[in-house]
């Protein structure tokens, strides 16, 4: 965290790191990211230490199936959501979890999942 948005380094810094998991689909977007940076060596290593302190959740088989039921949802409405952003609204409803995101729009239109933007004054 560079302490782009204070609002979400201060949330962050008041939730017990043991109260926060993050999926490999995201870490998979954020290593991308990385990698593609003018320093990718730096940033791969930062965000490796930064990523470590959390509990890393998979895509598994309860996500996979989680994932076709969504997307069979999502179709039947005429509202489908990118494959990526499928995966991780899978992995959190699948571990009952909250899922925070900036990207509101997107999720919103997944049942049941509950979504929390950090990013914006509470």
């Amino acid at each position: 965290m560079r302490g782009k948005n204070t609002t979400l380094k201060q949330k962050l810094e008041s939730t017990l790191t043991s109260d926060i998991a993050v999926c490999s689909i995201v870490k998979a977007e954020l290593f991308y990211g990385a990698i593609k940076s003018a320093n990718p060596e730096r940033n791969l290593t930062l965000q490796q230490e930064f990523l470590a302190q959390f509990i890393s959740l998979p895509f598994d088989d309860l996500a996979a199936m989680t994932f076709g039921t969504i997307r069979s949802q999502l179709e039947i409405l005429g509202t489908p959501i990118g494959a990526y952003d499928l995966q991780i609204a899978a992995i959190a409803l699948s571990n009952n979890l909250t899922l925070i995101t900036h990207n509101t729009r997107e999720f919103q239109r997944v049942n049941n999942l509950l979504i929390e933007d950090w990013e914006i004054d509470s």
